[in-house]
């Protein structure tokens, strides 16, 4: 039988991965862009679901109809539940969003395409980078990557 500390950080585990799982997830991305499908196969594998890839000329539309913040813009767009995920985020933040909703919070996004970062992997080579939680008044680091 597990000790309590395990029992309950299984039950928190359990409940993520549920929120993560029923949650419907659409990715926009460029049709000549490569990392994008790496990247949509990563949140697939980690969090146990499917994501929709709708193929676009037209991210700079759809990053500004879903108010974006301009420095942030990565490599592709996704909504899932209502959030908006921009760029590399790791699927783990993304099911600590949809687990936590924290107050105020639109969207994750990680600016640019950092070496290292979830369908950026090159060799063993990596950039620090941080997953930035955005709103209409609100802006702060959600995780760090080293």
């Amino acid at each position: 039988m597990p000790s309590r500390p395990l029992a309950s950080a299984l039950l928190m585990l359990a409940a993520c991965s549920s929120a993560a799982q029923a949650a419907t997830y659409e990715m926009f991305r460029d049709p000549s862009c490569g990392c994008c499908l790496a990247w949509a196969d990563h949140v697939e594998h980690a969090n146990a679901v499917e994501v929709a890839v709708r193929e676009t000329g037209e991210m700079a539309r759809i990053k500004a109809e879903h108010r974006v913040p301009q420095d942030l813009w990565g490599c592709h767009t996704m909504v899932v539940d209502g959030y908006v995920i921009e760029g590399h985020v790791p699927a783990e933040q993304i099911a600590r969003l949809l687990e936590e909703r924290p107050e105020g919070v639109r969207g994750l996004a990680v600016a640019g395409m950092p070496l290292g970062s979830p369908g950026m992997e090159m060799g063993g080579r990596t950039q620090p980078y941080d997953v930035i939680a955005f709103g209409d008044d609100t802006r702060f680091v959600f995780a760090s990557y080293n």
